[in-house]
Order: structure tokens, then sequence, then C-alpha cells
């Protein structure tokens, strides 16, 4: 059972040939900024992308009549519960348009569609970063004119609570678990029965993270905003997205880095570093409590979770839960999309049909 899995980044595709759940191949297809640049939009870059994936068909001698299905990265769809989703043609217009924005995640389903199509097959997304399934009183923000959303890691948080079912054999629907994806932003979500009923949002709040500021203080941040240093919104964004966090305090967003930093005695970043643990492990005692304190496990992931001394760390405030720690390192989007199709074409579940206009 053939699955080839796509992720488009900003210069370049993430490309894997999957049998069942078992990697075959794998390559990163590299574009330079000069290809890049001559198309005015994202997604009139489709045709150049899939000429690249053919290329490599050609080149690792794939039998392309074998393959039971083409899995893409989602992109910036409409809100919609998680699973795996057959691309039909409300899907293709609504990453097409940008429903939700222009991002290189949007070619994923477009470019899966195109190759199904043309080698008689299947096409799915899986877990995007639209999956929304927030109760309703996780929404409100306390502005009315301000709506909470769900946005997260989605594709990774959904993969590693599937193999946590798996590995302690149980069925994800008859279990809550808090899980954390800790990485150049951090997700963190109380899942009930299968479901994100709520997250911090990892653009916008919870804890600070490599590059990001989470939550701060929001009279100061009004402050900061009219205080002339910035010059519209577009900046602020980016020192609260891409400026903030370790990078901001520390000069990296490098976790290792930091870590030698504090082996070599730099105080400064000793205390950055507890106060994001600090700040993670409060994250997660929020979201234990929507679920009454009743939670199978509580399971880091993300690329942050190799890190030991950070994992360790957190165990140390969450031991008093008495609640099993489970550690899950890394976020790998191409065997999480092949996981997806595979529990589709293996009957464990059924593909859905994008709906949400």
């Amino acid at each position: 059972m053939l699955i080839l899995t796509i992720n488009p980044g900003s210069t370049s595709t993430k490309v894997a040939l999957f049998d069942n759940s078992k990697e075959l191949l794998r390559e990163v297809l590299r574009y330079s900024n000069e290809q890049i640049e001559q198309y005015n939009c994202i997604t009139d870059q489709l045709s150049f992308r899939i000429e690249s994936i053919y290329e490599f068909i050609k080149q690792n001698n794939v039998d392309t009549s074998k393959i039971e299905a083409v899995v893409g990265r989602g992109g910036l769809l409409n809100p919609m519960p998680s699973g795996t989703y057959n691309i039909n043609d409300l899907m293709k217009e609504h990453l097409k348009i940008g429903v939700q924005g222009e991002h290189a995640s949007n070619l994923g389903g477009l470019m899966a569609s195109s190759l199904a199509e043309q080698w008689q097959t299947k096409a799915y997304i899986v877990d995007p970063v639209a999956v929304d399934e927030m109760i309703d009183e996780a929404r409100i923000s306390g502005i009315p004119q301000l709506k909470r959303k769900c946005l997260s890691h989605a594709l990774n948080i959904k993969a590693v609570s599937h193999r946590f079912a798996n590995d302690v054999n149980a069925k994800l629907a008859n279990i809550n678990l808090v899980i954390a994806h800790l990485g150049g932003g951090i997700s963190v979500v109380p899942l009930k029965q299968g479901k994100i009923i709520d997250v911090n949002n990892a653009n916008d709040m919870g804890p600070f993270s490599p590059e990001r500021a989470g939550t701060v203080p929001a009279g100061d941040l009004v402050k900061l905003c009219f205080s002339g240093e910035y010059n519209n919104a577009k900046e602020i964004t980016k020192e609260l997205n891409k400026k903030s966090g370790l990078i901001g305090y520390l000069g990296t967003n490098d976790l290792r880095e930091v870590e030698k930093m504090i082996k070599n005695g730099n105080e400064n970043a000793n205390k950055v570093w507890h106060s994001m643990c600090y700040q993670i492990v409060k994250e997660i005692g929020r979201m234990l409590t929507v679920l009454h304190g009743e939670a199978k496990a509580i399971i880091l992931t993300g690329g942050l979770a190799y890190s030991k001394q950070l994992t360790n760390e957190i165990a140390e405030y969450l031991n008093s839960f008495a609640i099993p720690i489970r550690i899950y390192p890394g976020e790998d989007e191409l065997i999480a999309l092949a996981e997806g199709a595979y529990r589709v074409l293996s009957g464990q579940e059924q593909a859905k049909e994008y709906t949400f206009k």
C-alpha cells in the first residue's frame, strides 16, 4: 500500500514515499529564490512544483500504478473538525483563493489532487492548521470585537495522540490527554475524547517560545504599539512572532545554544530558560483544569522535546499531578500525513468531506 506524502514550504517541498506507514524514500526538493520570485502568488507555483515531484518519481523509479493515495499538507482552509479529508472541488477552490490567507501549505492539497488525478488514485489532506473543535466557552476573549481562534500544531498533536492510544491499547475517543507541542511556537491543548477543545494559539498567547512572545501584558503592548518605535501592524507582528522569546532575550532561537550558555555560567540565560519552563508548566496546568484534572497522560512533543534538560524540568513540576508523562520528540509531518491516510485506507477511519463555506 504505497502512500506519497507532500509538505510544501516557502522554498522547498518535502516528499516521501511510504509502504503503509513504513518510510521507503524521502527527499527535500529545494528551489532557488530566483525560481520562486518569478511567480506573483503561491498558487502560481503549482505546475512548477509538480514537475519537481515528477522528477523525484522518475529518479527513484517509482511505479505510480501502485500508489494508493497522495497526501498533501493541509492549508489555510475554513475552520473544520480534525481528520483525513478527501480533496474535493470546494477545498481546491478555497486553497486557490486563500480563504484564510496565502501560505505555502495551500499548495499541498492542490499538488496531491493534481498528481492523484494523473495516476487515478485517491487524494487526501490530514489535520490542517485550520482544525477547530473548540468548545463555545473557549471562544470568548473578554473583548466582544475579538474572538479567540483555534490555531494549533494540529497535525503533530493528533498524530502523537493516535500513537499514544495505540501504545496503551486504548481508543482515542475514550480518553483525555493534555498535549504540549514544543517548537518554534508552542501549542498546548486539552484533548477530550479525541477533540481539541481549547488551545492557547501559538501565535498570540501562552508560553513564550524560541521566537514568539506568547501572552504579554495587554496595556503595555498597547503603549508599545503607539510608542513610535514601530511604523505599522506588520512590524509589531513580526516583533511578536519572529523576534521575541529566546531570540529576543538571548539573541538565539536555538535551544542547544541556550543550554551551552547555561553550562558556561550565563545567569541571564539560566533565568530566561527557567521562565520558559515555568510558563509551559502553567499552560499545561490551565489546560488540565479544563479536563477537571482527569487525563490519561500529559504528552510532550515537538522539536524542543528532544532536550532532556527541558523535559526533565517540566516533569519535575508535573510529577505532583500523579499523571503519567510521555515524551514523543520531534515533529515529522510526512509520517503524520502517511499515518492519517493509512487509517483511512486500512478501514480504521472514514475519510471526511470538506463542506465548510
